[in-house]
């Protein structure tokens, strides 16, 4: 597949979230292997606007190979989740609403129906502690080594992140795990829930203000 190509099916990917209702505004972020690197979505453009030429291509280390975009914030994440993963070849970060309700809890979701260990591997674990936004490569570490073997992982007060061997999977790894979430919710009643500490909420309405898209 061709570089172009490659921005193509990532913008692809990165729409049908939104028509999914898995994400909304410009929240959510896409991924796929390319080469030695991956390709990422931009920051803070609507999917209706993009254009795959808004793809930034990065190496493994970080740097930016091409593109005129800021690379997403997550962008630490995808790529230490694909560079960590060989069977890995995309990644799909979305903020669904039933998952994101499993990570304010703090849950892991275990394999009560037969799609997860199919698609996801196992019981999808949540992080164990809230890592703010801007320590980016904290938040990568801890959510790629929390996400182990598994194709879904819950970053904790954020949202799920899902793998797959392509773009196609990765995504519905990102349905599975909204569905598993909204299941274990129903079955398990209401869940006790940890708010992001005081010391971070301040910080995080000023680093969307003031760096969201700019990073």
């Amino acid at each position: 597949m061709t570089y172009a190509e490659t921005c193509a099916n990532v913008l692809e990917i990165y729409r049908e979230i939104f028509k999914l209702k898995l994400t909304y505004s410009t929240w959510g972020n896409v991924s796929a292997r390319y080469e030695d690197g991956l390709i990422v979505t931009p920051s803070r453009i609507a999917c209706d606007v993009m254009t795959p030429e808004d793809m930034v291509y990065l190496s493994f280390d970080g740097s930016v190979i091409s593109g005129v975009r800021v690379p997403t914030s997550e962008r630490d994440i995808h790529r230490l989740i694909i560079a960590r993963r060989p069977d890995v070849n995309a990644v799909v970060h979305t903020h669904s609403p039933y998952a994101c309700a499993a990570a304010a809890a703090g849950l892991t979701i275990a394999p009560h129906i037969e799609e997860i260990p199919q698609l996801i591997g196992g019981a999808i674990r949540c992080t164990d502690e809230y890592v703010p936004a801007l320590d980016h490569l904290a938040l990568a570490q801890k959510t790629a080594d929390t996400m182990g073997s598994f194709n879904a992982v819950l970053i904790r007060n954020h949202g799920p992140m899902c793998a797959g061997s392509s773009l196609e999977e990765a995504l519905t790894c990102a349905l599975v795990t909204e569905k598993a979430a909204q299941i274990q919710l129903i079955l398990s009643g209401p869940a006790a829930f940890s708010p992001i500490p005081d010391e971070y909420v301040v910080a995080e309405r000023r680093r969307y203000v003031e760096k969201y898209g700019r990073e």
